[in-house]
């Protein structure tokens, strides 16, 4: 690999790497692994899955942030992953389905779908897109409900999806122990995967029961700020500035 473009919408909102966490994560992996990359504004039409985040690798446009960060671990000289076990990657790769796959959209309802949620995405959205889709949030907000509806998140009340969320991160901070990192002493695939769902849980404006169990939650506090002064410190340098 030669030239790796990174395709994401503009702005740290709220503080943190990206509004999605899969944006967050594949960019926290390219920093993790120190992968030369250059960050440049997303044309959603070029989007090879219709979906955020994608990259321009050599050329070619690649879509999908786990497919990516596979591709880049078997090119790579020293994969993030290359230390782990049949075991170690199990578990792994676990965490990383439950959190992509089942606690991302407990977020997605508290933001979107709630009243005391919505109007902190609406504002940070309303700063990036064009005044002609601004006037299509309504929509967007109803069509995200209902893709809550359809995936089983959205039939739940507000307690219960919260109740859901909380016992994803407790199972995250069990399994952290006193560890530096998830699997132990060195950073690998799923920490970049957990830290941008922990900050966007803690550093979204709406106080929720998930955001005061994490706050609740020690070594995963400790957890996320330390993955955020070692790779993210630019952000608290921007917000001092």
């Amino acid at each position: 690999m030669t030239d790796l473009v990174l395709h994401v919408p503009p702005g740290r909102a709220w503080g943190t790497p990206h509004m999605s966490p899969f944006c967050a994560k594949l960019e926290t992996y390219l920093r993790m692994t120190g992968t030369p990359h250059k960050v440049e504004p997303i044309a959603i039409t070029k989007a090879p899955k219709g979906k955020i985040p994608f990259v321009t690798i050599d050329g070619e446009l690649m879509g999908d942030s786990q497919l990516i960060i596979e591709r880049l671990e078997r090119s790579a000289k020293a994969p993030l992953d290359a230390d782990l076990g049949p075991r170690e990657r199990a578990i792994g790769r676990s965490i990383r389905r439950m959190l992509e796959e089942g606690t991302y959209f407990t977020g997605v309802y508290l933001r979107w779908v709630t009243d005391e949620g919505y109007p902190h995405v609406r504002g940070e959205i309303s700063k990036v897109l064009p005044a002609p889709i601004r006037l299509l949030l309504p929509m967007i907000r109803r069509k995200v409900k209902k893709s809550t509806i359809a995936q089983g998140t959205g039939r739940h009340t507000v307690d219960e999806i919260c109740a859901l969320a909380i016992a994803d991160f407790q199972a995250c901070a069990d399994l952290l122990g006193d560890q530096p990192f998830l699997l132990g002493d060195a950073p690998h695939v799923v920490d970049a995967t957990l830290y941008p769902f922990l900050e966007g849980q803690l550093r979204f404006p709406n106080d929720t029961p998930v955001k005061r169990a994490i706050a609740g939650m020690a070594n995963l506090v400790a957890y996320r700020d330390r993955i955020r002064a070692r790779w993210w410190a630019d952000l608290d340098a921007a917000a001092a500035a």
